[in-house]
């Protein structure tokens, strides 16, 4: 459940300038998740940029992309990444949540707000991957019924180097579709 005073909505183009506040607002704070950014990254071009790669995802069916919302401003996002139909049916999940809105259960409502979306278009599993040392998105996926199923070493390039990863799943259904 999406706490109260916030929201969780489908990404749309006009958000470039709001997210480029946000991740510009969360720089530091993300830094140690993320990887490498170019300083265009943090503008409301390089949002747009970004944005518009992301909707051509959507709109193939390779990903799907909501922001978090507090009034006006932006305050994370989660996507569904890598969206594979056929016989794997699977999709990894992936969100952050702004620096001044921690500890209110966001990443959880995102989390479960995307299984829900996986759901709707039929996925049979949605996987996620943590920094070793990232204990607190590791809870959030635990407390939304994922399970650990292994550690993958040097699995992303995080922060300026090759970083091994937790690995998360959470089985959806075990019908045929």
């Amino acid at each position: 459940m999406v706490p109260s005073g916030y929201a969780i909505r489908e990404l749309v183009l006009g958000d470039a300038a709001a997210l480029a506040a946000a991740y510009s607002r969360n720089r530091d704070h993300l830094a140690r998740w993320d990887p490498l950014r170019d300083a265009s990254f943090y503008t409301e071009a390089g949002q747009a940029v970004a944005v518009a790669g992301t909707l051509a995802g959507v709109e193939t069916g390779q990903q799907a992309a909501w922001v978090l919302t507090h009034v006006d401003a932006i305050v994370g996002r989660v996507n569904l990444n890598n969206v594979v139909l056929g016989v794997l049916r699977s999709a990894s999940v992936g969100y952050w949540v702004d620096a001044d809105h921690l500890h209110r259960g966001l990443a959880t409502a995102a989390v479960e707000h995307a299984v829900e979306g996986a759901r709707e278009v039929g996925l049979h599993r949605v996987e996620a991957g943590t920094l070793v040392h990232n204990v607190a998105s590791q809870r959030v996926l635990l407390g939304c019924g994922f399970t650990e199923y292994g550690l993958a070493p040097r699995f992303l390039f995080i922060d300026g180097t090759w970083q091994d990863h937790r690995l998360f799943q959470r089985i959806l259904h075990d019908h045929p579709i």
